[in-house]
């Protein structure tokens, strides 16, 4: 029999699917970001769920309120990528006996943080004894059905932008979890981004207002993997032109000879919107955007054949598919002196 190591992530969905029956006129199909059902008219309830445990997800010197926040902007950040605004949180907490309150409260004050900071509301949730720290959150938010921004619809031709750089996580966890080193006002700008990251929620909300995103997913399994996804179900390709990486990324690049591609690409965990933009909407788009303060950033173009490629040097090259849970195993963590 096949281990999950063998099928990947990706592989085990498929296989989960195949045992679910199907929702009629599901709003959403399979591989989205975020699970849609009919309330009334074209009203759907918007839900997602995603976890985090803390022997694999939370980084040396992550506290207990960071990981509670982190629990809130992974989930929202999919509803944000289907341009609905979430209302509620609710969190399950799987705890060892033996952990302490305090730990517990932070991670309650940190959801409830970043569940205000989204003008939603923490409603609780359950708890459980278990073998380590596990937090299980669900989303829920409310949109039009007409505004929903799906992966599929993008064509060929269309701009393929993103609402931020990337790079900052990918350079973080090489620092955490590989023993690197950089500067310190360097090292704290890199590492908010993995302690303390933000979803996107004015900015799909706009943009799904405005009805000029083709397609659009989070960047929450990396630049690479995300464009793979939106690939997959476009039945498009990728062609990404410009190199879309913060300064600070950058910089920990030329400090340690490390290809900036590389750390744009494989990263995740950036919350950031990846979407498709016909041609004649991209002003329309950019316009949107600065209305809530943030920059559109093209990066590439949606092509006809089903190739990912990116231009480096005036040479193409191939984008790999990145981090899948299950197949992918993370770097050791440094053993303390």
């Amino acid at each position: 029999m096949k281990t999950l190591r063998e099928l990947g992530e990706r592989g085990l969905i498929e296989r989960i699917l195949r045992l679910i029956t199907p929702l009629p006129s599901n709003p959403l199909p399979p591989w989205e970001d975020a699970s849609a059902l009919e309330l009334h008219g074209d009203l759907v309830a918007l839900l997602k769920t995603d976890m985090l445990i803390w022997s694999t997800d939370v980084p040396p010197g992550m506290r207990p309120r960071d990981v509670g926040w982190k629990t809130v902007v992974m989930n929202f950040s999919d509803l944000a990528a289907k341009g609905v605004r979430p209302l509620a949180f609710l969190a399950s907490l799987g705890l060892p006996a033996d952990t302490q309150l305090e730990v517990v409260e932070e991670l309650t004050r940190g959801i409830d943080e970043a569940s205000r900071h989204y003008d939603a509301y923490f409603l609780g949730g359950d708890t459980n004894e278990a073998s380590e720290i596990t937090v299980a959150g669900v989303a829920f938010g409310v949109g039009k059905r007409e505004r929903l921004m799906r992966r599929s619809g993008a064509k060929p031709g269309d701009i393929l932008a993103a609402t931020g750089l990337f790079g900052d996580t990918a350079a973080s966890f090489k620092i955490l979890l590989e023993g690197y080193e950089a500067p310190g006002d360097l090292r704290r700008r890199l590492l908010r981004a993995v302690y303390h990251p933000e979803a996107r929620v004015r900015e799909g909300v706009a943009l799904a207002e405005r009805g000029v995103v083709t397609a659009s997913i989070d960047s929450s399994d990396g630049l690479a993997m995300s464009l793979h996804d939106l690939s997959r179900s476009s039945g498009v390709g990728f062609r990404v032109e410009h190199l879309p990486i913060t300064e600070e990324a950058m910089r920990f690049a030329e400090l340690h000879g490390i290809d900036p591609w590389k750390l744009a690409l494989y990263g995740g965990e950036e919350y950031e919107l990846i979407f498709t933009v016909r041609p004649e909407n991209l002003e329309e788009a950019r316009e949107t955007l600065r209305e809530v303060g943030c920059s559109l950033i093209e990066i590439g173009v949606a092509t006809r054949d089903r190739r990912l490629i990116y231009i480096d040097g005036g040479m193409e090259k191939s984008i790999g598919g990145g981090w899948e849970h299950f197949k992918s195993r993370p770097p050791p963590a440094p053993q303390a002196a």
